[in-house]
């Protein structure tokens, strides 16, 4: 992948999930102006996003597949630009529910396009898929960043505005640099990667039930960090830029994590790996339930590099077990399953804290961060899967 259209498959991960916490970020100012009492009334509003970033991918990774991953990106970068400045014309909970649905539609391409396309050809996935990682969550250090700046300066509507000009260029850029592809990659002549029937089931089932546990726990969090820091910094920090700037802070320090977990996957076994992380979130979900203040804030910190280290591993598995001509399709179906049940966490989110507040998430979350850990135990082992590859080959 030539390094400018490779720049810009990073740039389109950090708009994907900058689009859909804009709304998150923004959500006290949406409320007020269209004279909405509770922020926690407007959240439902945003789960068709979160449900259609989920179901969407299935026909998105099927067309990457079979009609062509560089058309798809260019499907993403414009809709979901045009879609998020679609947004700001918004005057009703209502219209905004709508027009974020659109937004998630566009927004569930480029996970199962944008990532086999990146790393169809590199000799580090690992790394790869690491500074990808990065790059996703520095976009949603920038959503907390840029939407608290221009919500404060320029109101809410043009925090949606920005960003959708900027895919719409970055679109324009790719179109001009990304190389045509020869073929389709269904229709390519590679070599199948084979495992027995028993273990792909399994590994696919352990893709899809930790990637929707994961995907709970990255929902709750990143949709309900701003409000939650609110709270938790009552009294010490209450401008919306200043609020932002440490929400920033804390994905840009977590984002870090994603690199150094990529670095890891090339060079060590999966499951150990993974299973460390998933259980460093127990503890640390458990305590931030119990602290408030800066404290709050540095396990804030802590707790998100556990989130954001441990969604590099299904990508990785994909990466691993699948080969090329079909990653999309298997990431679609994958992603629609997890992102699909994990869109329930947005929805949830505002009910759950109007009834029993902040505390009760975070140990909820501890509770879903232990059946994480519980499922990354049914993962096989990589002698397992090697002695298995072997004989198959």
């Amino acid at each position: 992948m030539p390094r400018i259209p490779a720049l810009l498959l990073n740039l389109g991960h950090a708009l994907d999930h900058l689009f859909l916490l804009i709304f998150a970020t923004a959500v006290s100012a949406i409320a007020a102006d269209f004279g909405i009492e509770r922020w926690e009334d407007l959240m439902p509003y945003t789960v068709g996003a979160f449900f259609m970033f989920g179901v969407g991918s299935v026909p998105a990774g099927r067309l990457g597949d079979l009609w062509g991953r560089r058309k798809m990106m260019l499907v993403f970068f414009y809709g979901i630009g045009l879609a998020s400045i679609a947004v700001a014309f918004t005057q009703s909970p209502w219209q905004i529910a709508a027009a974020l649905t659109v937004l998630g539609l566009f927004s569930a391409i480029y996970h199962p396009v944008g990532i086999p396309m990146l790393v169809q050809q590199s000799k580090r996935p690992g790394v790869t898929i690491g500074i990808n990682g990065l790059a996703g969550n520095l976009g949603i250090a920038f959503a907390a960043l840029s939407t608290g700046l221009l919500v404060k300066y320029f109101g809410w509507r043009m925090a949606f505005v920005v960003p959708g000009l900027l895919s719409i260029a970055a679109g324009f850029l790719f179109s001009k640099t990304a190389p045509i592809e020869s073929a389709a990659p269904a229709s390519r002549k590679v070599s199948h990667v084979q495992l027995p029937k028993h273990l792909a089931v399994r590994t696919f089932m352990v893709m899809v039930a930790s990637g929707t546990t994961g995907s709970l726990l990255f929902n709750f969090t990143t949709n309900g960090n701003t409000q939650m820091l609110t709270e938790r910094l009552e009294g010490i920090v209450s401008d919306p830029a200043s609020i932002g700037m440490l929400m920033a802070l804390v994905y840009a320090i977590a984002s870090i994590a994603q690199v150094i977990v990529g670095r890891l996957i090339d060079r060590f076994p999966v499951k150990p790996l993974f299973f460390g992380i998933v259980a460093s979130q127990i503890v640390l979900f458990a305590l931030a339930s119990q602290s408030a203040g800066w404290l709050w804030y540095l396990l804030a910190v802590a707790y998100m590099i556990s989130v954001f280290g441990a969604i590099p591993f299904s990508d990785a598995m994909v990466v691993r077990y699948i080969d090329d001509s079909m990653r999309s399709r298997v990431s679609g179906i994958r992603i629609a399953i997890s992102f699909g049940i994990s869109s329930l966490a947005v929805y949830m989110l505002g009910p759950l804290v109007k009834a029993s507040g902040f505390t009760q998430l975070l140990i909820a979350m501890s509770f879903i961060a232990a059946v994480s850990a519980f499922i990354v135990l049914w993962l096989p082992g990589e002698a397992q899967m090697r002695t298995a590859r072997q004989v198959t080959g």
